[in-house]
């Protein structure tokens, strides 16, 4: 007996070790932020379990005025945000202890531009680019060693206007972004109907425009966000006022978008005011993934392997109103969507094989919800 138990302490210790990694493995917080301001509105925490895809109901973590948009830094250990306030907004650096599973406010700035609403770090997660929806402008600022924000290294105005009488009568930069190379950035106004295009510097943190300086879409699309295959040769734009997806050639030695397709999001029978927000290609390549907050849901496309053209698949409900971002979960199994004005979230499981969604669990309650982030839990 004693040399049977000798032989079976060490499996069962084995697997009880497999079991326990894979159980944390599959825990990850769910981070949420709010699009308002005032007492008990701010940064919300959830946790996910990536192999049954339960998303625990949030719990109110930190009272700060309007973090809409924020970014996770890659130690874990430090989130940034956009106060999106009138008229000026400003950004937040917060410390996370995930232990404790505490934040904690490190500094806030001034952006000096009008209501902030994208962040992107940069190769070395050195810097924050930064789009001003009101204003129509860029910016990159500098991040320290203790993990505040620090100066502002760089600052671009768009001026000029396109042709929607309302919604366009100046311009609106809605994000930015690098490329796969990090050696460009391309920032998205709405305003003016372009991709404005800038060489990137990751030691300074500035922006040069580059030659040609942008990529000009339709007028009265109203480009929003972008967003890279991972070949790095295909970029994908939404465009907010027009619903449509345009899918362009992306030329990594030069700076170039070459249009290639252009195709809707859009429900063919939905009569209402559009406003598609977020766009994101699933990791593995084969499809794309779109929100519309006009008729609240997601369009799921198709992606030819061979030429990167986009095929309608479905056009899914969201279970409540105004969808705003998504996330994918780290293991690309499950899409996460925020609805702003019905204060919920919901999970939805992706088919592998099809891209299809399939809602899992009940939506969960979240006020104001604008982005969610995921984290490994410890």
């Amino acid at each position: 007996m004693p040399k049977l138990l000798s032989i079976l302490l060490p499996l069962a210790t084995a697997v009880l070790s497999a079991t326990s990694a894979r159980a944390r493995a599959a825990d990850y917080f769910v981070f949420f932020g709010s699009h308002r301001s005032g007492p008990g509105v701010g940064f919300s925490i959830s946790h996910f379990d990536s192999d049954t895809g339960k998303l625990s109901a949030p719990k109110f973590a930190l009272q700060t005025p309007g973090p809409a948009y924020f970014v996770i830094h890659p130690d874990g250990r430090h989130i940034y945000s956009v106060n999106s306030l009138k008229p000026d907004g400003t950004l937040s650096a917060y410390a996370f202890d995930p232990i404790a599973a505490k934040l904690t406010l490190i500094n806030t700035v001034p952006n000096r531009g009008g209501d902030p609403s994208f962040f992107y770090f940069d190769a070395d997660a050195r810097h924050v680019l930064i789009a001003n929806y009101q204003s129509g402008s860029f910016a990159v600022f500098a991040l320290q060693a203790d993990g505040s924000i620090g100066n502002r290294t760089a600052f671009v105005q768009d001026t000029g206007h396109s042709i929607d009488p309302v919604r366009q009568t100046h311009a609106y930069a809605h994000s930015i972004r690098l490329d796969p190379t990090h050696r460009f950035a391309l920032g998205c106004d709405l305003g003016l109907d372009k991709v404005f295009i800038f060489h990137y510097d990751n030691i300074e943190g500035t922006l040069t425009p580059n030659d040609p300086p942008f990529a000009t879409v339709p007028g009265g699309l109203g480009p929003r966000h972008l967003t890279f295959h991972p070949n790095g040769h295909w970029a994908y734009l939404v465009t907010e006022m027009g619903g449509m997806v345009i899918q362009f050639d992306w030329n990594p030695q030069n700076g170039t978008l070459t249009q290639l397709q252009s195709i809707s999001a859009v429900p063919a029978d939905f009569k209402g005011t559009n406003g598609s927000a977020e766009i994101g290609v699933h990791p593995n390549g084969k499809f794309l993934y779109v929100t519309d907050r006009g008729p609240n849901c997601v369009a799921v496309f198709a992606i030819d392997p061979q030429t990167g053209n986009l095929t309608l698949i479905e056009h899914v409900p969201t279970q409540g109103k105004t969808p705003r971002n998504f996330a994918f979960d780290p293991t690309g199994n499950w899409l996460l969507v925020t609805n702003h004005d019905s204060d919920n979230a919901v999970v939805f499981r992706i088919d592998p094989d099809t891209g299809r969604l399939t809602q899992t669990g009940d939506p969960v309650s979240v006020t104001y919800p604008f982005c969610p982030r995921f984290l490994a839990a410890p």
